[in-house]
């Protein structure tokens, strides 16, 4: 598939099937996150792909506060994102120009990773509604660790085409400096 019409077939699922997620489709997209730029190489990432059943359902428990993500318990696998320590060249260097590198970097990771489901047939949903410590203390999540996001990933229930992306034009969000 060509990069753009992956990127254009790339949405958030909100309806998986049961169908269970392979896990060498797992790995791919957890390569295709090692593999993601980052400041400094700094890697300031870890995840954590969780498809027992039971943890399944104590993770989506942690997405659904205040009524929020009904959909996540109907989802066969969940892969938490979480923001590791930066090397030091790129603390030193993100305090010097006021910039926090490593969640742009997470946030590249999680777009290479997303990507990478889509590319195998997968769908995903980036959830930024969650309770961190409740996740840290189901998972086991070390202490200095923070839970940026969780991807729900499965097969949708249904094929549909893609729904068409409303985004802002390009003239509204871009220009170009040529001389």
């Amino acid at each position: 598939m060509d990069f753009m019409d992956l990127v254009r077939c790339r949405e958030s699922c909100r309806d998986f099937s049961e169908r269970g997620v392979e896990r060498d489709k797992l790995e791919n997209m957890l390569e295709a996150a090692r593999l993601a730029p980052s400041a400094c190489n700094s890697q300031p990432w870890s995840f954590t792909a969780v498809t027992a059943p039971l943890t399944v359902k104590a993770v989506a428990k942690c997405l659904q506060g205040m009524g929020m993500n009904k959909f996540a318990s109907h989802c066969p696998a969940f892969i938490v994102v979480c923001e590791e320590k930066a090397n030091l060249s790129a603390v030193v260097g993100g305090k010097l120009k006021h910039q926090h590198f490593a969640q742009t970097d997470v946030g590249i990771a999680v777009a290479h990773l997303c990507l990478a489901a889509t590319a195998q047939g997968l769908a995903t949903c980036i959830i930024g509604w969650l309770e961190e410590e409740a996740l840290r203390k189901l998972l086991g999540l070390r202490d200095g660790a923070r839970v940026r996001a969780v991807i729900a990933t499965g097969y949708a229930r249904e094929e549909k085409e893609p729904r068409e992306k409303k985004r802002k034009p390009l003239s509204e969000i871009a220009r170009f400096v040529e001389e």
